[in-house]
């Protein structure tokens, strides 16, 4: 059964198959890797310092790092087995807003094509009005058709195309209902 859950050191062996699929250093939209910080995520203990980090950074109480927002992580999986990953930024920052959005998403190559994007983006709007937000922006690449079509298919509205430091973004907004 699909499912979103928070990230978890149980994972640990999956998510070390599913990072291999992945080309080396490859960006991983919304996996939370840039919180990894000098932790070896081969390593059990590094892996599971990385999940709590992932785990705090929903947490408001807590301060984040300089450039970070608040975010809440969920891990798309089925069983015992790690498919992908989502996180729901709190709020944006003036790099979130130029060409990051609220939400990111990945998932991993052998999981593609399965409608699993759609749903679990679905599940996260879902949750979105609980922390206050009443629309989120959603970006991709302009190139990026499935993930045009993901946000498109959750209703989506192109508001423009625009060339940013990290590349030309597709930004759109997706209004929450009540």
């Amino acid at each position: 059964m699909i499912e979103l859950i928070a990230p978890t050191g149980r994972l640990h062996s999956s998510w070390l198959t599913a990072r291999d699929e992945w080309p080396p250093g490859a960006h991983q939209d919304g996996a939370g890797l840039r919180l990894v910080a000098d932790d070896d995520l081969d390593s059990p203990e590094g892996f599971a310092s990385w999940v709590e980090r992932l785990r705090r950074q929903s947490d408001r109480s807590l301060p984040v790092g300089e450039g970070r927002v608040h975010a809440t992580h969920w891990w798309i999986v089925d069983g015992e087995t790690y498919l992908g990953a989502i996180d729901l930024r709190h709020y944006l920052n003036a790099f979130l807003l130029e060409g990051g959005g609220h939400i990111g998403y990945s998932i991993r190559p052998s999981a593609r094509r399965r409608g699993l994007a759609t749903w679990a983006l679905g599940a996260v709007l879902l949750k979105a009005p609980a922390l206050g937000l009443d629309r989120v922006l959603l970006t991709c690449d302009d190139g990026n058709v499935a993930s045009a079509r993901t946000i498109e298919g959750n209703g989506g509205v192109l508001e423009d195309v625009r060339s940013t430091e990290i590349g030309v973004k597709r930004r759109y907004w997706i209004v929450l209902g009540d």
